[in-house]
């Protein structure tokens, strides 16, 4: 090739599908996301990469260290590194500032891809049950609307479009059909590819729908992503067994040594990649009552039984909801061959996402979940205030697509791009 091949991710999120794609050797112009805390990690993995291609990883060593600050980190990344991170929501509003930024980065260059998916909240399955008018009238449903006018306006050569599931259910099924219809007119052939995160060699249980549009221009024969596997069969336990084992309440943000060295799976999934240095393991503290919880949870899980709600004794249930639900108490099997989903609820509490090991007695850690999510360890996730990241971070990882999902998806097509 005689350049890197690049894109734009939209609804960009903490990046981990723009992770993917850059692990491939495309270049990144500009990360669109409207939540600041997702931005801040963006920036940091930004100026890792930044660091990394430039020899001074040890600058960003001393940040996961905590001998610099996260202002000090970034006064070591040029300007136009930081600034291609865009902190504006997608819209009419904000568009012209957000392509006039884009424009800058691009510096009269052809965009070859663009990628990013929509806030999935709308076309959740879960999130239509929480809501009272099965999220009838909320503008996120027709944010899809905003993507079409950034291929509208960038004639990318592809782009891939990320979602959940639900899409294809969504107002009996009328938004995909609509996105459809848009896509072509805006000029792109699409092919919807229903995806599994495991056999990408995630070890969780993560369903997704992927779309890959090219432009009608372009005479392209798409691979099946479908048929992508991850032949090695591993299991949640190899994911864990390197990290210091700690209790509710315990654990360090910045700077723990690892527990074990590591293994073959950590290594071939990129988890473990060389900066021998572990942040954000640090457990929630929990109630008494739901440690007790725990620990019938996991006996459950030793018997090979999944607790039921309904099984707990009576002085340990606080929900009145006694007929759905029933497995809101959930243990992450370590001997599974990959894990429950994680997704965006984790921030609000650890009941669905209990450590296996009865000792520990706990929810998952920030790192641990993002291991789940085949996140490297020395991903950052920030919050607005330094230090002050566990919920944000959780949300992060928990609507994030799977680097390792991302980055097989990008080699999938690269070959292809090159050649239009």
């Amino acid at each position: 090739m005689s350049r890197r091949l690049n894109f734009i991710d939209l609804f960009a999120g903490a990046g981990g599908l723009s992770e993917g794609f850059i692990r491939e050797g495309y270049e990144p112009i500009a990360h669109v996301e409207m939540d600041e805390a997702a931005c801040y990690t963006l920036k940091t993995r930004a100026a890792y990469h930044f660091l990394k291609s430039e020899k001074k990883l040890e600058i960003y060593k001393q940040y996961l260290k905590n001998e610099i600050s996260r202002d000090g980190l970034y006064q070591e990344i040029p300007e136009d590194v930081l600034r291609s991170i865009i902190n504006l929501p997608i819209g009419a509003e904000n568009n012209p500032e957000i392509h006039k930024e884009i424009a800058r980065q691009l510096n009269n260059r052809e965009v070859d891809l663009i990628i990013g998916g929509p806030p999935c909240q709308a076309y959740s399955l879960a999130g239509r049950a929480r809501s009272n008018n099965k999220m009838k009238g909320d503008p996120r449903n027709y944010l899809y609307v905003q993507y079409a006018k950034y291929l509208e306006k960038y004639q990318p050569k592809m782009f891939v479009f990320e979602n959940v599931l639900g899409l294809k259910s969504a107002g009996s099924g009328i938004y995909l059909k609509n996105m459809e219809r848009l896509f072509d007119k805006k000029g792109y052939n699409i092919q919807l590819f229903t995806v599994e995160a495991n056999n990408f060699g995630v070890l969780q249980n993560r369903k997704r729908i992927i779309i890959i549009g090219c432009h009608k221009d372009l005479n392209i024969i798409l691979p099946d992503i479908e048929a992508i596997r991850w032949h090695k069969k591993h299991t949640v336990n190899e994911l864990l067994s390197d990290l210091p084992p700690i209790k509710a309440g315990e654990g360090v943000d910045k700077f723990v040594l690892y527990y074990k060295h590591s293994i073959e799976y950590l290594n071939n999934a990129g988890i473990r990649n060389g900066i021998n240095i572990l942040t954000q393991h640090v457990a929630r503290p929990h109630t008494l009552q739901d440690k007790e919880i725990y620990r019938i949870a996991v006996e459950h899980l030793l018997k090979g039984q999944r607790l039921s709600y309904t099984s707990l004794p009576d002085r340990l249930k606080s929900h009145a909801n006694q007929h759905s639900f029933l497995d809101r108490f959930k243990v992450v099997d370590a001997n599974a061959e990959y894990s429950q989903t994680v997704v965006a609820h984790i921030a609000k509490d650890g009941h669905y996402y209990i450590h296996p090991d009865i000792k520990q007695n706990r929810s998952l850690t920030v790192r641990e979940a993002a291991r789940l999510q085949s996140f490297p360890d020395d991903y950052y996730f920030e919050g607005v205030i330094e230090g002050k990241n566990r919920t944000a971070a959780f949300k992060q990882i928990g609507n994030a697509v799977p680097p390792m999902m991302a980055e097989k998806i990008a080699h999938s097509i690269k070959n292809i791009l090159s050649n239009c």
